[in-house]
């Protein structure tokens, strides 16, 4: 899954794509370099972000929609805004990734549920404003499959399909790096809900924190949560290099035995 940020203020390339002329190179690339989807977000979550009205949203999404559809690349749209998400969708979007789990808005789960579109239900303690300050659990990895497991039956009471929901462990969302690296040792866990897993570790300040890096200089650290990713058996992995994290993929898979080529 390859990242389009349309934002000014993401944490790792806020304000790099948010005029056209930047988009379509960027989303270009993404496609050529092997996304098999991709997600667009107009708005950051970055700890501390501030929210964006529903017009504003649409607005920074419209141009990337219409370039990502012309390349035929599925894509998603990363939004907790139901009319975003309809817009979206109307536009081509195949799944919706909410990273509040449909909490934020009430009508997210039945437009999901309506237009039967994929969709994927994140983990995040309180929001991008409060997330990170002093997260507390007292086992981080019971209590957010407790969550996904309550947010999925959500899903289903809405009347959205089994096949069509994700979940996602939040990695960076209201943790520390210490609960962040539990979740990581302990993803296998979260298989058990039955559900493809989508996990987004790329470039993240967790990995800054461990290796004493800044975010433009984190590929090999993303690189090796993506690979231990795959190993732990994550469906998706959200990154910003495509290029080289589709490498990474291709290789964990060829050791895992997960595609058919023949080697001699």
């Amino acid at each position: 899954m390859g990242v389009v940020n349309t934002t000014p203020d993401s944490f790792f390339d806020g304000g790099h794509y948010n005029a056209v002329e930047k988009i379509a190179p960027h989303i270009r690339a993404l496609v050529d370099h092997g996304a098999d989807i991709l997600d667009i977000g107009a708005e950051s979550s970055r700890p501390g972000a501030r929210s964006v009205s529903e017009q504003e949203e649409i607005e920074r999404l419209a141009p990337a929609l219409e370039i990502a559809g012309d390349t035929g690349c599925p894509f998603s749209v990363d939004t907790c805004k139901s009319t975003v998400a309809r817009y979206a969708i109307e536009h081509g979007a195949i799944m919706v990734n909410d990273i509040t789990a449909f909490r934020n808005d009430p009508n997210m789960g039945e437009l999901v549920a309506e237009k039967q579109v994929l969709c994927v239900l994140m983990h995040m303690l309180g929001t991008p404003q409060t997330m990170q300050i002093n997260p507390h659990y007292e086992d981080v990895v019971q209590e957010v499959y407790d969550f996904l497991e309550e947010r999925v039956a959500y899903a289903l009471s809405k009347g959205i399909r089994e096949d069509h929901i994700w979940i996602d462990p939040g990695f960076g969302f209201g943790k520390t790096v210490k609960q962040n690296l539990m979740l990581l040792r302990n993803l296998d866990v979260f298989a058990r809900l039955g559900r493809p897993i989508l996990l987004g570790t790329s470039n993240k300040s967790t990995i800054g924190a461990v290796l004493g890096l800044d975010a433009q200089e984190r590929l090999e650290g993303t690189a090796a949560t993506v690979a231990f990713a795959i190993n732990k058996g994550v469906h998706c992995v959200r990154v910003h290099d495509v290029k080289a994290m589709k490498r990474v993929a291709h290789m964990c898979d060829a050791i895992l035995g997960n595609y058919d080529e023949t080697f001699d």
